[in-house]
């Protein structure tokens, strides 16, 4: 007799009405790794995502942890795409599906001539904000600092959210500054 993977989803709206988040009862990625795909073309390296692609009304995928971020790219109400997203990924997950290839979780090396700021800015990003952004559907990540300026790269649900700008300036800049007085601004990369 097979063991077949038991594979529960559950979806949770965020603050992007034009994302979705599909939450797994199980791990998708590494603690810390996300995969975000603007578009098919920059799929090459994941299964599943050229898989989700091929549907018309999606847009964006992103993964994470225990969750798939799906921002959809027409007028379609979720209402009408949800369940069909959620069965795809359930018998997907079920037949032994890969997210995506080993190479695509291969990280460039840390640099070492990282500084204090640097470390403490990194240090903020992952304990206060980080997570309230993954409770969204979304990620960032440290892009650089220049001459008081932060760089992040928002992810998943944060990119092209109508609030995210919102939540990058009165939220994020506010707190970087006030906790890293060398943080005069912060600014979101490839949104």
């Amino acid at each position: 007799m097979e063991n077949k993977k038991v594979v529960t989803i559950y979806m949770e709206a965020n603050p992007n009405p034009n994302s979705l988040k599909f939450v797994f009862n199980f791990m998708l990625m590494p603690e810390g790794e996300s995969l975000d795909y603007p578009d098919s073309a920059a799929a090459a390296d994941s299964p599943l995502a050229q898989e989700l692609f091929k549907l018309p009304y999606v847009g964006r995928v992103f993964f994470m942890s225990n969750f798939i971020t799906i921002t959809k790219n027409t007028e379609q109400d979720w209402l009408e795409i949800r369940e069909e997203i959620k069965e795809f990924l359930k018998g997907y997950f079920e037949k032994g599906g890969i997210i995506a290839h080993p190479k695509a979780l291969e990280k460039p090396a840390v640099s070492e001539n990282e500084t204090e700021v640097v470390g403490k800015i990194k240090n903020i990003l992952d304990e206060y904000i980080r997570p309230a952004v993954e409770q969204d559907g979304g990620a960032i990540q440290f892009h650089s600092f220049d001459e008081g300026k932060v760089k992040v790269l928002l992810q998943g649900s944060c990119s092209g959210c109508p609030s995210s700008t919102i939540t990058l300036k009165a939220g994020i800049e506010n707190l970087l500054k006030r906790m890293v007085p060398e943080v005069q601004e912060v600014v979101a990369e490839g949104v």
